[in-house]
């Protein structure tokens, strides 16, 4: 389990990621199409993919560690992870109307709170509702994360797939028993995502999770490398290619995101020529004859890092 402090430092961070002949994040309600603004076309990713993924990573880097356990994982049921905190904690509880409610004694309480930010590393990150018939309190976690918006509009393609064995005998007399099948991707996409590391939420001494120095480090870690552990032949290529992070010298900030996010710029670039294609309002008409994106190399990052307010650091990851 960590020792180190909790963060004192608010953090902003814009993230870059990449898909190549791969579906980043399907949409369930729409046969599994890859999500999209239908006003822009602009692909989309939910921040709780990309949390499950960040997930993943610290579950395969950490293992059974004590204190980076995962809470939302597969297979796991909520109310059993739940228990152990009141077995810990109130151990002469056992009935199950008893854990229905927090205890009367508020420090009772609160330790059984504490027990699972401890305990659970993504519980401490994002927070979570431990509430599902037994309780054990709820918070709110300091690390958050936007919707990802690709930078240009993506075009989902509909791939039909064949499958050469059959699955029963009835099947196998007909033609062979092929089936076919759909495969949605998107042929390639850069997407940007923004995140938020609250100093408060970690620190508070009643309301602070503990996130800590060394989960922030584990953070940006999972976020450069979450792709590398999580291939599947329905995600294509993904990759990480760029982290930008907004450091302030407080804990409540030296500036306001918004006007940090808006100095990283996203360029779209072809045989010299360049247009900024994020915060943009409209398409360029001189774009009209470009061919269209295959390439993380068809895009430039730019970071405007003149005239910084005081009390905020760039770092580049």
């Amino acid at each position: 389990m960590s020792t180190a402090a909790p963060v004192t430092n608010r953090y902003e961070f814009v993230l870059y990621f990449d898909v190549t002949n791969g579906n980043p994040n399907g949409d369930p309600d729409a046969g599994n199409l890859p999500r999209l603004d239908p006003e822009t076309n602009k692909g989309l990713v939910s921040d709780v993919a990309l949390k499950r993924k960040v997930r993943n990573y610290i579950a395969d880097v950490q293992g059974d560690k004590a204190g980076f356990e995962i809470y939302v994982s597969e297979g796991a049921t909520l109310n059993v992870q739940n228990k152990r905190a009141w077995a810990a904690i109130v151990p002469e509880a056992k009935k199950d109307e008893e854990l229905k409610k927090l205890p009367k004694d508020v420090e009772k309480a609160r330790a059984l709170t504490q027990w699972m930010c401890a305990n659970f590393w993504d519980i401490r990150t994002f927070g979570a509702v431990m509430t599902t018939g037994v309780n054990a309190g709820q918070v709110r976690g300091p690390v958050q994360f936007t919707f990802a918006h690709s930078v240009e509009p993506v075009v989902p393609l509909e791939i039909s797939i064949t499958r050469m064995a059959a699955t029963t005998e009835a099947d196998a007399e007909k033609k062979g028993g092929r089936t076919m099948g759909r495969k949605h991707i998107v042929p390639y996409g850069l997407y940007r995502v923004h995140g938020f590391v609250s100093a408060p939420l970690a620190s508070h001494p009643v309301k602070g999770t503990g996130f800590s120095e060394d989960d922030l480090e584990l953070l940006w870690s999972a976020l450069s490398n979450m792709f590398e552990t999580d291939r599947s032949a329905a995600r294509g290529e993904m990759a990480t290619r760029k982290l930008v992070v907004f450091k302030h010298a407080s804990a409540l900030g030296n500036a306001r995101a918004q006007d940090l996010f808006d100095r990283v710029k996203t360029y779209r670039t072809y045989q010299g020529s360049s247009y900024q294609v994020d915060h943009a309002s409209s398409h360029n008409p001189a774009m009209d004859n470009w061919p269209p994106a295959r390439y993380w190399n068809d895009y430039r990052i730019e970071i405007d890092s003149t005239n910084l307010p005081d009390g905020v650091e760039i770092i580049e990851r």
